[in-house]
């Protein structure tokens, strides 16, 4: 007896040849099939780019056009850190590098059977390893770095003429850019491309065992050599660029508060002066997935340049960022004399560094009377972009990343950023 499947497939064979013989039976047409995606990211590429265009068509104004191509900051919804303390940025860092020594020679002689005095068969000591700094993106600090380096050492040789194995290099990682000076202050490296290798310390070289010492008249020798020591020396790292834009300007400007409101650092904010002590470091992102860091410099006061309040040790993070942005209290009366104050320190310090480009940040927006000197501000500064924010309340907070972008953008890519002046 035939099943219930059995029935189904002939009676439908015997039906489709009825219709085939009717000429009533057409051929299922192939289902178009969606396209493959060239990308295994395309549903999230596609969703940045409509993102980017969105952003672009909302901001291109007809007396601004250049905004219409500036990326947007993009808003981290990701909570930070809930450590009580945060870590600065170790740009600067003293470190003793040692290299490995080399393996010891071996005193041995062989024994075969019916010959005891074979002769000699002591083996080489293998090569101590190197240190070596290797320039990486993947770094961005000097925090890692211990007080002493060190390499491994080689191994000792062995019987049968068996040499031992030399150690491994011990690559040590460091941000790209990072200047190395030796103990008399002399540049000796600079790992300015990702991948460049310095040669900081030298391994020793193994010990020749007493296989090597044999010769014709003396057959058994019974010395060997000890492995050579490695080199051991201090070195100075330094940072020579730390982030894109400096903030710069005096204690209790908002500095702080404002690395603070446009990324995750988490510097310190206090209303007394010189809360920050060292740098700390931020990353902004647009939406066409480039990121941007900003360095929260510590505070500037007069005559820096010749070390009073936090002095060099200032001046020497102002030479590592690309632009700096003049970061002034506008509840202060002639926030302009603050301005001149700062550009003259820089300029006293270094006259390269006052070229670079730069962007007036005029805080406190919302303090009593702060339009008022924002006016005068501009009218002292005619030919300076002032950009006024609120750091505390978060007032023209995009505006100022939209600039910072295009600043960005003229210096990496070649493009013109646009004119802000109201």
């Amino acid at each position: 007896m035939w099943s219930s499947w059995s029935r189904r497939v002939v009676g439908g064979r015997i039906a489709t040849a009825a219709a085939m013989s009717a000429g009533r039976w057409q051929p299922k047409q192939p289902q178009p099939q969606p396209p493959t995606s060239p990308h295994p990211h395309h549903h999230l590429l596609h969703h940045c780019r409509r993102l980017h265009q969105s952003y672009s068509r909302r901001f291109a104004t007809d007396d601004n056009p250049a905004r219409a191509v500036t990326a947007l900051p993009l808003r981290c919804t990701k909570k930070k850190s809930a450590l009580t303390s945060a870590k600065h940025l170790v740009d600067e860092k003293t470190v003793r590098v040692v290299g490995g020594r080399g393996g010891n020679g071996r005193v041995s002689f062989m024994k075969l059977f019916g010959n005891e005095n074979a002769g000699p068969d002591g083996g080489d000591g293998g090569n101590g390893g190197h240190v070596v700094f290797r320039a990486s993106e993947n770094v961005t600090g000097l925090a890692h770095l211990v007080v002493e380096i060190r390499a491994d050492d080689g191994e000792k040789g062995y019987n049968k003429d068996c040499h031992g194995k030399g150690a491994e290099h011990r690559f040590v990682d460091v941000p790209v850019g990072t200047v190395i000076k030796d103990s008399d202050g002399r540049v000796v490296g600079d790992l300015a491309r990702p991948g460049v290798m310095f040669v900081a310390a030298r391994g020793g070289a193994g010990g020749h065992g007493n296989r090597y010492f044999a010769t014709d008249t003396e057959q058994a020798p019974e010395v060997a050599e000890v492995g050579g020591a490695g080199e051991s020396l201090r070195y100075t790292l330094e940072l020579s660029s730390i982030a894109d834009f400096g903030l710069l300007g005096f204690p209790n400007a908002g500095k702080s508060t404002l690395l603070r409101a446009i990324t995750r650092a988490r510097p310190k904010v206090a209303p007394y002066p010189f809360t920050t002590l060292q740098p700390y470091v931020g990353v902004v992102r647009y939406s066409d997935m480039e990121t941007i860091a900003v360095a929260d410099l510590p505070g500037l006061i007069e005559d820096s340049h010749r070390n009073h309040g936090l002095g060099i040790s200032f001046l020497r993070h102002v030479q590592r960022c690309m632009a700096l942005m003049l970061v002034v209290d506008l509840s202060l009366p002639e926030p302009w004399s603050y301005v001149h104050t700062l550009r003259n320190e820089v300029r006293c310090f270094s006259e390269t560094i006052l070229a670079r480009p730069q962007l007036i940040v005029a805080n406190k927006i919302d303090a009593d009377g702060a339009a008022d000197n924002l006016v005068a501000l501009r009218e002292r500064l005619p030919d300076d972009t002032i950009i006024e924010i609120s750091a505390k309340h978060g007032v023209n907070l995009e505006r100022l990343l939209v600039h910072m972008k295009s600043m960005y953008d003229q210096r990496v890519g070649g493009e013109s950023p646009a004119d802000e002046h109201d």
